[in-house]
């Protein structure tokens, strides 16, 4: 037995490179040994902070008997889906189409050409085995079955690829559709959308907020805000330490699953800044001020790259792992941590009783005074001496790796919130985060002189970038850049958005059908080649690049941009009509071209301008100030003025605030 895991730098293949199996990584060796031995693939996919991954992991490939039955059947492949979303993608495509359902770990069991037959999630020992010997039979016996399965699902593999365009954009009435179907699905007790499992829906508050902006309402204030404010008095929400797990297991935001992720960070981040600045709420500041600390504490790499992950498990005294472990605490840990004329308030406060609300321990919450986030100086010591005594914990498990996509998409939302609320430190943060990418994650190609962009870093490895960058880690990479420029006035940012967006039509365009493909067209092909169109967890690369393309495009004046933005947009006109709301991110685009995008340019040394149009959230403006670069918003514009324009059709100049804002309302 062999386990090559060992020489992966993902903490995830990692934690499995003792297992007895005999792994591989994603690779052609994997392949080409399936195909010397005539046997299938047994694909396992999972990621660091995955609970059931772990639980897996210890029933199944950590246990000789099953190991054993592995290697004689299968030759086995271990990836992680946050370094390689491709892969993932297009195989939990297969298992749902299979199953109805997905998750992780996914468990994928394909030929030696790596064409998928049967698949599902977690599976128990028993059932494992059991599997195991029923695929083992039909690969020697029942060929002409799984030949059947591969067909049918190839079909159902390609259907993303095989859209084409409508004649005409998506309407706004999608948009006004979209919400009114998360209006129809809000929990009026607990906030949020449907029932439990609960996930944030931060593209779709985000787009209640855009349409309360519009049309302010009573009921649209309703959801937003009860949702914002359960979603930051449960557990899902840390108050001692900052920051956001996964989802919650239940409807009331009580319970996580306790991950924290940094892709949810910045999601969260960026949908409170918003919320915190169209209602002036401190309450809402003071969570995004905590998701920052955490992140730039606990998940920031000295050279300022941001971490994937913390995991779900942890480790008590005896060394036993635990989901929660570092986050829970009974009523005799916090009387022995706190001082006794504390003890009561802290009770109350945190809501914690003798019976717990966690396998007889306590998550820290406010949901019996939800939504107020008010803390006395009391309150404060009594934050700061739990949280001293819980960093004396073995902390979760740190996912090290820096992932292209997850940095410029909390880069972007660092960006945005620094300049909602006056915070000119996180736009350091932001911008020491994006020359790291620039610096780290372009690679240079010895042979072309050319550079290509990789989608994972991390300081041990070697090389320390790997892996061929994919449409989303592009996208968002012109967002945050783009953003950057705006929020600067650095020209170079601008420059730097150009040469990414110009590398994803190079590399990624569909010429046929428009649209970006998931994998470079000189990349490594898998079976299938996808298009990634649903917001789900993340949005989606063609959603991110949408919105992305359509505000380069106005500041840059290039036609190109704003032209392959519609084209993306052709391709949802049609599938968007079933289910709306689950293309989020995709209709903040769609808003933004039935609005029109506003374009303001601030010439000359006018900080008091500037600084008064980035406390507004404006979601159908950009903004250029600063170093001039090439585009109509420069052009003969006199110096010391705010020109604000729709098509570079621009109003009188104005010379002060006031003048400024004046404009700005006959617009909007």
């Amino acid at each position: 037995m062999i386990n090559r895991l060992a020489q992966e730098t993902s903490p995830y293949l990692r934690q499995h490179q003792e297992n007895p199996v005999d792994w591989f990584s994603w690779s052609s060796e994997a392949f080409s040994e399936a195909q010397r031995r005539g046997v299938p693939i047994l694909l396992s996919i999972g990621y660091s902070a995955c609970h059931w991954c772990h639980v897996m992991a210890h029933e199944c490939f950590e246990d000789l008997e099953t190991a054993k039955l592995m290697n004689q059947l299968f030759v086995n492949i271990k990836v992680d889906r946050e370094e390689r979303p491709d892969i993932d993608a297009l195989y939990m495509d297969a298992v749902q189409a299979m199953s109805g359902r997905g998750g992780w770990p996914m468990t994928v069991f394909m030929s030696p050409d790596g064409h998928p037959f049967y698949g599902g999630t977690y599976f128990p020992k028993p059932s494992f085995i059991k599997l195991m010997n029923a695929v083992n039979d039909a690969w020697h016996n029942r060929r002409a079955d799984i030949e059947n399965n591969i067909a049918a699902l190839g079909e159902s593999l390609s259907r993303t690829a095989a859209v084409t365009p409508d004649e005409t954009l998506p309407s706004f009435a999608l948009v006004t559709r979209a919400c009114d179907q998360l209006i129809d699905a809000f929990d009026h007790q607990w906030g949020g959308f449907g029932s439990a499992p609960k996930f944030p829906s931060t593209m779709n508050i985000d787009l209640l907020l855009r349409k309360y902006i519009d049309e302010p309402s009573e009921t649209l204030k309703t959801v937003i805000t009860t949702t914002l404010d359960a979603m930051a008095s449960g557990g899902m929400y840390d108050h001692i330490g900052g920051g956001f797990s996964r989802y919650s297991v239940d409807e009331k935001w009580l319970v996580p699953h306790f991950e924290k992720m940094l892709y949810d960070q910045a999601l969260l981040l960026r949908v409170y800044a918003h919320a915190a600045t169209v209602f002036q709420s401190e309450n809402y500041r003071q969570i995004c001020e905590e998701i920052v600390e955490y992140v730039t504490r606990d998940l920031r790499d000295l050279d300022g790259g941001f971490f994937s992950a913390e995991d779900a498990d942890s480790l008590d005294d005896l060394g036993h792992s635990h989901e929660g472990h570092f986050y829970v605490f009974t009523p005799s840990e916090l009387r022995n941590i706190l001082p006794e004329n504390l003890v009561k308030l802290a009770f109350d406060h945190y809501e914690i009783s003798d019976a717990g609300n966690f396998e007889g321990k306590n998550i820290l919450t406010r949901l019996n005074h939800r939504g107020d986030f008010k803390r006395s100086p009391e309150i404060e010591e009594i934050r700061s001496k739990i949280f001293d005594a819980r960093n004396k914990r073995e902390r979760p498990l740190l996912d090290d790796k820096i992932l292209t996509e997850w940095n410029a998409m909390m880069a972007a939302s660092l960006i945005e919130a620094a300049n909602l609320l006056g915070r000119k430190d996180w736009l350091e943060i932001a911008e020491q985060n994006c020359e790291f990418l620039f610096r780290e994650l372009r690679v240079n190609d010895q042979k072309t002189g050319s550079s290509k962009w990789a989608r994972s870093w991390q300081r041990n490895g070697s090389p320390k970038a790997r892996h061929r960058a994919l449409a989303c880690d592009l996208a968002h990479l012109v967002d945050a850049f783009t953003r950057l420029a705006e929020a600067t006035g650095k020209s170079i940012w601008i420059s730097r958005s150009i040469e990414v967006a110009d590398q994803l039509f190079a590399d990624y365009w569909d010429e046929k059908n428009g649209g970006l493909f998931t994998i470079a067209t000189d990349a490594e092909q898998l079976v299938v080649r996808q298009k990634d169109l649903l917001d789900n967890a993340t949005p989606s690369a063609n959603s991110v690049a949408a919105n992305a393309l359509l505000r380069l495009g106005t500041l840059t004046g290039d036609d190109k941009f704003s032209r392959n933005a519609h084209e993306i947009l052709r391709l949802f006109t049609r599938i968007a009509e079933a289910a709306p709301s689950a293309f989020g991110n995709l209709l903040h685009a769609v808003y933004l071209v039935h609005k029109g995008v506003t374009e303001i340019a601030i010439t000359g040394d006018r900080p008091d301008l500037v600084e008064s149009i980035k406390k507004l959230w404006l979601p159908t403006v950009v903004v250029a100030f600063g170093e001039p670069y090439e585009s109509p918003l420069w052009q003969d514009r006199r110096p010391g003025f705010a020109y604000v324009c729709q098509n570079y059709v621009c109003n009188a100049p104005a010379s002060t605030v006031e003048q400024l804002h004046e404009a700005l309302a006959t617009l909007n």
